[in-house]
């Protein structure tokens, strides 16, 4: 998976190192034709790896390119994932390519957002609607039967593979794949989360996947049409929630542009709830923006507070992601999107915060115009408590 690590000391075995050597000689190759030759190599022992359960081989590889070697890092983590979310199957008909799909939904409320299972009349309608908008013609589609939250996906490598493996059987034979509820775990209560639908598409080895393959199709009527037509189901499986369904794409890819489209569609969550419950227009919440450091910047914590008191009545955690870090202009675009919420007053604290967290609770604490951490605390409301977090 394709963020930054933590670099851990230590020694890599034979195959380790092996793959440290096949991603820096990709890296610095310089034709199309040699790359084919790294390429090759560095899939079969990936895959070899894979099969034999070894992943923390490859994480520690991982890891030690990270911090020696960010290109050959970047292409060891592509060829990765490819090899996670993709298969070539060999069928009696023919040589079939399976590739694993995220449905992203972008979801808040001031109730729970639910992660449940799905019907088989939202499923039939997804069905319709991905087999018209989404994917290449001729594509066969097998769809798991759950709305996961993030901390219900697939964890590593390994268990991406093994999902990959049921939903492609389900794919070939174009039915859908039955998850039990029991067997995911708990999830987290948020006023902003994310929520997808998993699946697998099959078509035969060359042929397009996607509509956007097609001599005709664009990528951006897919996802217009997309949202237009298959957001009544969605929101049919997300109750009293307003969302914002995103362009299903492979597994890794759609799960990167969730993890980014989130980060603003909390804080314009955040200021949505805030004005519901604490009964003041945008224009009455103030809010402080700053940097957490530990060792390097993390992320950034805005806290909003009404313009009448300095308590800190909320906060959200903008993690940085990818390759990003203290260069960008992260503050400024954060006060940009917050006075586009209708704030007026936005205060961009320029010092570096320790990453800290609440002694008892655990939750993270946020800034205030002074420049301290602080807890967060919601006044008391009456009737049925929200969520406490904004993810």
């Amino acid at each position: 998976m394709k963020q930054r690590r933590h670099y851990a000391s230590h020694r890599l075995n034979r195959d380790g190192e092996r793959l440290v050597w096949l991603a820096k000689g990709l890296a610095d190759s310089g034709s199309r034709v040699e790359d084919g030759w790294w390429e090759g190599e560095l899939s079969a022992l990936i895959d070899k790896l894979l099969a034999a359960n070894r992943e923390e081989t490859i994480n520690q590889a991982l890891d030690r390119l990270h911090e020696t070697h960010i290109r050959a890092y970047d292409e060891l983590a592509d060829l990765i994932e490819a090899g996670v979310e993709g298969q070539r199957l060999d069928t009696a008909e023919a040589a079939v390519q399976v590739l694993l799909l995220a449905l992203p939904v972008l979801a808040s409320s001031r109730y729970n957002i639910p992660a449940r299972p799905l019907s088989a009349q939202i499923l039939a309608n997804l069905r319709v609607q991905m087999q018209a908008h989404v994917l290449a013609g001729g594509a066969r589609l097998g769809l798991a039967d759950f709305l996961f939250s993030p901390d219900q996906l697939p964890y590593g490598y390994l268990e991406t593979r093994r999902l990959l493996t049921d939903l492609g059987r389900a794919a070939l034979a174009a039915t859908d794949l039955h998850l039990p509820p029991e067997s995911l775990p708990e999830t987290g209560q948020y006023i902003s989360d994310v929520r997808y639908v998993l699946a697998a598409v099959a078509t035969p080895l060359g042929r397009p996947l996607f509509r956007w393959n097609e001599v005709d199709g664009e990528r951006a009527m897919a996802e217009a049409r997309w949202v237009e037509q298959a957001g009544p189901s969605l929101q049919s499986a997300l109750p009293g929630c307003a969302i914002q369904p995103l362009l299903p794409d492979a597994f890794f890819s759609a799960w990167r542009r969730a993890d980014r489209e989130a980060r603003p569609h909390a804080l314009t969550a955040s200021v949505t709830y805030l004005q519901g419950q604490l009964g003041l227009p945008a224009a009455s919440l103030r809010a402080v923006v700053a940097p957490y450091y530990e060792h390097r910047l993390v992320e950034w914590r805005v806290s909003f507070a009404t313009a009448e008191q300095e308590a800190v009545v909320h906060g959200v955690v903008w993690p940085l992601l990818g390759t990003e870090d203290e260069t960008q202009d992260v503050g400024g675009e954060i006060e940009r999107l917050l006075k586009q919420s209708g704030l007026t007053s936005v205060i961009v604290l320029d010092q570096r915060m320790p990453l800290e967290y609440c002694d008892d609770c655990g939750a993270p604490l946020f800034p205030n115009a002074d420049g301290e951490s602080v807890h967060a605390e919601m006044p008391e409301i009456e009737g049925e408590a929200p969520p406490r977090h904004l993810h």
